[in-house]
């Protein structure tokens, strides 16, 4: 197959119309309590917050697949398949949601959530090193991609722990990983003390650079 290159604002447009119909289909699985009231209201609240979560969830990798692509002035082929791959799990997750919400938050519900959690942010991980490889070639690669490299590694750790829990405290599998999205709302430099101390480093090397 001969080599093929697609501009990165294509492969927005393409993933941007992929994740909208991802969070379309997520709103429609909610559905209208039968009761009226406040006592109908009240027991499909965990519903609306599982569903708030993989929006939640999906808004946030949105953003930062909006912010990667931008990093990168061209999409090789290594970048196309990685961004298919992690399209892929992510047009899985209205269904794990909508049967979670089916099998009311039990364990084995929400392992298969954490399991396509786990393979989500692997597949982003994949996307962000092809991107990186390509930075790196062309000297590209900044202080703040590699931070956010470390970043993605630890969330990957924190929900391999969510799923270990969701065996027995599968509503707190959840609030972790809630807790994920939090930190990747943050900007990485508040909550990478690696990229901090990195940062602290250069400015102090550059004042002593300046006083010589």
């Amino acid at each position: 197959m001969p080599s093929s290159h697609a501009s990165p604002a294509r492969l927005e447009a393409f993933s941007d119309g992929v994740i909208a119909v991802i969070i379309t289909i997520m709103v429609l699985d909610l559905k209208v309590p039968t009761r009226d009231g406040l006592a109908g209201f009240v027991p499909v609240l965990p519903t609306v917050g599982l569903y708030l979560l993989s929006f939640t969830f999906t808004g946030v990798y949105w953003v930062n697949h909006h912010h990667l692509l931008h990093r990168t002035d061209q999409a090789d082929e290594r970048i196309l398949y990685a961004n298919l791959f992690y399209l892929f799990w992510l047009s899985l997750l209205p269904f794990m949601t909508s049967y979670v919400m089916d099998k009311r938050m039990d364990p084995f519900s929400v392992l298969l959530y954490m399991v396509l959690m786990i393979l989500i942010g692997g597949s982003f991980l994949l996307l962000r090193l092809a991107i990186g490889r390509h930075l790196r070639k062309t000297g590209r690669l900044q202080r703040e991609d590699r931070a956010a490299e470390r970043k993605h590694w630890l969330s990957l750790a924190m929900y391999l722990i969510a799923a270990a829990l969701s065996f027995t405290h599968p509503r707190f599998a959840l609030g972790i990983v809630a807790l994920i999205m939090v930190i990747w709302i943050v900007p990485a430099a508040k909550v990478d003390p690696i990229a901090h101390l990195e940062e602290h480093c250069i400015d102090s090397h550059a004042g002593k650079h300046s006083q010589t």
